[in-house]
């Protein structure tokens, strides 16, 4: 993989192959404002149209954080209960197209992911990460809770592993207890085997019949047609959180 010092926050798409490869970065860790969950989401829809790609690869730019979740910046700044609302719908409208995609989607984490971002990659039908890729919950130390993500997180891990990730709200998990739990399938130690390993799989998966890929993608998330509901209402249950003063405060002194 090749990757460049980035200036400003982006999303680009692009296909190599049978590849859709879906990438997003940030100067500031990687988190991500509305305007890039924006992004995410449209070109999710793109790379979904797009019948040349056969598998998505979804990945960050950079050697370090894979996803640093919500923009902080952004959150200090959202005064009315539809600006916040809106905000962290764009969490829910990513994992949402995830659900519904025809085509399997491989995430390639390289570093720590922190809140939003592990419910990005919770909803991911493969991950491969580096041995460095620690994960946490921070949503509880600054005054909200992880509750759009929670269902994609909790498909993965289960409810046990999410409440002791949610409690630990100031405490990395390693990549190997992520592993352990469910959420990444696969650790490497270093950056030359995760592109191996991440290339190999994809090649592996785009190989596959694709309304095979799209019935089984279906029977992996049975159950789950309630979250075009069930996201919106958690998205106002963390905007209401996000605008009480005690979070505000929070949040400004970070």
């Amino acid at each position: 993989m090749y990757f460049y010092l980035i200036m400003e926050a982006y999303v680009s798409h692009r296909r190599e192959g049978t590849c859709g490869i879906l990438e997003f970065g940030n100067p500031a860790g990687n988190s991500l404002p509305g305007k890039l969950l924006d992004q995410l989401y449209k070109k999710l829809k793109l790379l979904e149209e797009d019948d040349q790609v056969a598998v998505i690869l979804f990945q960050s730019s950079g050697n370090r954080a894979f996803c640093g979740g919500a923009s902080f910046a952004e959150m200090k700044n959202l005064k009315t209960l539809d600006e916040a609302t809106a905000f962290f719908m764009g969490f829910a409208k990513v994992i949402n197209q995830i659900r519904v995609l025809n085509k399997f989607v491989i995430a390639r984490v390289q570093g720590k992911v922190v809140g939003g971002g592990v419910g990005l990659v919770a909803a991911c039908d493969y991950v491969i990460a580096h041995e460095n890729a620690a994960i946490k919950l921070s949503e509880l130390s600054i005054g909200i809770g992880p509750f759009v993500i929670e269902p994609a997180v909790s498909r993965k891990i289960g409810t046990t592993a999410f409440t002791q990730l949610s409690l630990d709200a100031e405490r990395f998990k390693s990549a190997e207890w992520a592993k352990r739990k469910g959420l990444y399938n696969t650790v490497v130690p270093t950056e030359e085997s995760l592109d191996q390993n991440v290339m190999e799989t994809a090649h592996r998966l785009a190989s596959y019949a694709p309304k095979a890929i799209k019935n089984l993608r279906k029977l992996h998330w049975k159950d789950t047609d309630h979250w075009k509901t069930l996201l919106p209402k958690n998205a106002e249950i963390t905007a209401k959180l996000v605008l009480e003063e005690a979070t505000q405060n929070i949040l400004k002194s970070l």
